[in-house]
């Protein structure tokens, strides 16, 4: 089983809109296969509070205006770690501490990574990141 075309879509969107805040170091998961609650695992580091939740804020607007509201959303309180559950996505919007500390790429190296078609500012990129460590950009 591999993502879906609409999870991969909403990917897209998401991190295009988490690039345009300055997040770094985005990388997309297809954890499809191993995990059976969603498609896709999206992990962006910010390098303050105030920028995690920009970043939140612009991955939520993106989202609602193709129709898709977060069934949860988990950690705003302190702005380090929020996760954002769209079902089919996940996205994880982490200060680069706690992406340092919990080491997320670790647990998921295995799954195939999905190309995001953006860079880390946000502009049209040839390809996604195939590493799966971040590369502290």
């Amino acid at each position: 089983m591999t993502a879906t075309d609409h999870a991969i879509a909403l990917t897209r969107i998401a991190a295009r809109a988490a690039a345009d805040k300055l997040g770094s170091d985005l990388v997309a998961f297809d954890v499809s296969e191993p995990l059976a609650i969603t498609d896709i695992f999206l992990i962006v580091s910010a390098s303050n509070e105030r920028q995690v939740g920009a970043i939140v804020d612009a991955v939520e607007e993106a989202l609602l205006a193709e129709a898709v509201k977060p069934a949860r959303r988990e950690g705003h309180g302190e702005n380090r770690w929020v996760l954002l559950d769209f079902i089919d996505l996940v996205v994880h919007v982490m200060h680069t501490e706690e992406r340092a500390l919990y080491a997320l790429e670790r647990l998921w190296r295995d799954c195939p990574l999905i190309e995001l078609d953006v860079d880390d500012r946000g502009d049209v990129a040839a390809a996604g990141r195939r590493d799966s460590a971040p590369t502290g950009s």
